[in-house]
Parts: C-alpha cells; sequence; structure tokens
C-alpha cells in the first residue's frame, strides 16, 4: 500500500473526491432545471 500511496498522494485524492462531487451537483441540478422547465 506504501507504494501505491507514494504514486498518488493524499492531496491528489482529496481533490479528485471534490472534483467528483462537485460535478455530481452540477449535472444532479442541471437535470433538476431539465425536470422543472419540462413540467412547464
Amino acid at each position: 500500500m506504501t507504494d501505491f500511496e507514494e504514486k498518488f498522494p493524499r492531496s491528489l485524492w482529496i481533490r479528485l473526491i471534490i472534483y467528483i462531487a462537485v460535478g455530481h451537483l452540477f449535472a444532479g441540478f442541471l437535470w433538476l432545471l431539465f425536470e422543472v422547465g419540462a413540467k412547464q
């Protein structure tokens, strides 16, 4: 596991998780806009 952690530092994992979370929130927001727009 130490060899794996040397290739990918902890800060990179944290940044990756943040990017994935923000991407999902943005996609969910777009989906919500389309759902609301389709009902009007």
